[in-house]
């Protein structure tokens, strides 16, 4: 995510620096439907934050792999912070009616959201694995290895697990029952489940508009619509990171106590 060495030695104007010619010449409607540039322009958008969103993944693991937690939680709360605003960006699709839609539904094909690899890529780099995603998304041979690629690399969960042990934990509950003492832990533990929860509300999220939209009928990409989607809900990258929190909220308070600093 660079200019290359040709760049930065010409005048770097704002029009270069964002390639804003490239850029723009992007958006190209493949109907005359009036609602159609909007609805391009927002997945576009939505792939560009993904990209970013990769990024920080990528960064905020090697942070735990350098035991450097306190910056591997900045960086996952700056991706929440992402996810809130691609979250948000479905309030601008909601000024299109279902007729709008329609207009340009049919010239779409096949094309589908279903079919974004970099979607795909943030699932598995934050642990959501399974081998069908290659099967299930229509992708280029380039793509498709891509996602194999990412599939049996380590993720966001491995590399936290390795980072508890270095630290000494012995249980997730831990970190949050002994917060003065596993203060990064805990820390990056919050900003971890940020990441989640926020991913979670954008997958909700486009859920209701799918509805809105296209009611009961069959998705562009071949599923079954909303009746795919709703099946999605309940994915969460780090179930196990939610239910050590959940427990230890339930201990009986010990985590309060805990928080006290340990006497020498």
């Amino acid at each position: 995510m660079s200019l290359d060495s040709e760049s930065l030695g010409a005048e770097v104007t704002y029009r270069g620096y964002l390639r804003l010619g490239e850029l723009l010449d992007l958006l190209k409607p493949v109907s005359s439907a009036h609602d159609e540039p909007l609805f391009i322009t927002t997945h576009q958008t939505f792939e560009l934050w993904f990209r970013l969103i990769l990024y920080e993944l990528e960064a905020a693991r090697s942070r735990m792999w350098e035991e450097n937690p306190s910056d591997a939680a900045r960086l996952l709360l700056r991706v929440a912070t992402v996810e809130n605003l691609l979250t948000s960006q479905f309030d601008i699709l909601d000024t299109m009616t279902s007729q709008g839609f329609f207009e340009f539904r049919d010239r779409l094909n096949s094309a589908s959201g279903f079919h974004s690899v970099q979607f795909r890529e943030i699932e598995l780099l934050s642990g959501l694995g399974g081998g069908g995603w290659v099967k299930l998304t229509k992708t280029s041979p380039e793509d498709a290895l891509r996602l194999e690629r990412r599939r049996h690399e380590p993720t966001m969960w491995s590399a936290f697990q390795e980072l508890v042990t270095r630290r000494g934990c012995q249980a997730l509950t831990d970190v949050f029952n002994q917060r003065q003492r596993y203060k990064e832990l805990f820390e990056l533990s919050e900003a971890m489940i940020a990441h989640d929860e926020a991913f979670a509300l954008w997958r909700g999220r486009h859920v209701r508009l799918v509805e809105r939209m296209i009611g009961t009928s069959r998705g562009t990409g071949g599923t079954t619509g909303t009746g795919y989607l709703n099946k999605t809900l309940p994915k969460r990258f780090f179930p196990e990171l939610l239910a050590a929190r959940s427990r230890a909220k339930q201990d009986g308070g010990r985590g309060h106590d805990d928080n006290r600093p340990e006497k020498p």
